[in-house]
Formats: C-alpha cells, sequence, structure tokens
C-alpha cells in the first residue's frame, strides 16, 4: 500500500509560503507607492500651477486678495505635508513588514540564510576587486 505524503517535512511547505508573503508583500507596496507617488506628483503640479498663476496676478491684487491666496496656498502646503508624512508613515509600515519577514526566514533556515549571505558577499567581492 503506496500513501502519498503532501508535506516534505524539511520546511520546504514555510519556504515557498514566506516567498509567496514576500512577494505579495512587495506587490503591495510597489502598488501603494505608485498610488502616493501620482497622488502627491499630481498635487503637487497643481501647487505649481497655482503659485505660476498667483505670480501673474499678483500685481494687481489687493492686500486682502493676497491674505487669502496666502492662506489657501498655506492649506495646499499642510495637504502635501500630511501626504507626505502619509508616504513616510506607508514606507515605514512596508519595511517593518519586511525585516519581519526576513528575520523569520532566517531564523526558519540560519544555514540556507549564511549560504546567501556568504554568496552575496562572494559575488559582491568578486565585482569591487575588479574596480
Amino acid at each position: 500500500m503506496e500513501t502519498t505524503n503532501l508535506s516534505t517535512g524539511n520546511g520546504s511547505d514555510k519556504m515557498s509560503s514566506a516567498g509567496s508573503a514576500a512577494k505579495t508583500m512587495y506587490s503591495e507596496a510597489k502598488g501603494s507607492a505608485q498610488r502616493v507617488g501620482a497622488t502627491l506628483r499630481s498635487e503637487l503640479s497643481n501647487l505649481k500651477n497655482d503659485l505660476d498663476a498667483l505670480m501673474s496676478r499678483a500685481p494687481s491684487l489687493s492686500d486682502e486678495e493676497l491674505s487669502q491666496a496666502h492662506t489657501q496656498l498655506m492649506a495646499k502646503f499642510s495637504s502635501m505635508r500630511y501626504a507626505a508624512k502619509g508616504l513616510a508613515n506607508e514606507a515605514s509600515r512596508q519595511f517593518n513588514r519586511g525585516m519581519e519577514s526576513t528575520t523569520e526566514y532566517v531564523k526558519d533556515k540560519p544555514m540556507q540564510s549564511l549560504a546567501v549571505a556568504a554568496g552575496a558577499g562572494l559575488l559582491l567581492g568578486l565585482l569591487f576587486k575588479r574596480r
């Protein structure tokens, strides 16, 4: 009677799930960064256009109109600052998730991690030795 064992018992299931999790985290981070980057670029472009329009109209504006324009621009700067802080927080969160995933992988596979690190060090050593 022949039986099939679905789990290898050597940790390859953990390795493939860790690899899948890493790919998922990477694609989520990349998509999130692209969305936030596009939003920031759009906001920055709008701010530049507003500043250009204000500079062309500034000589003909009254003190009250200049004060209103200043208030509006400061609100937009505040919005940009908030978006930048959000981007920094998201980057920090993704970095921490990556660190946790890497730490878990190294704890699960210490010898394989050591071999990868040694190989990467050897490769970098060879590349820098040539220069």
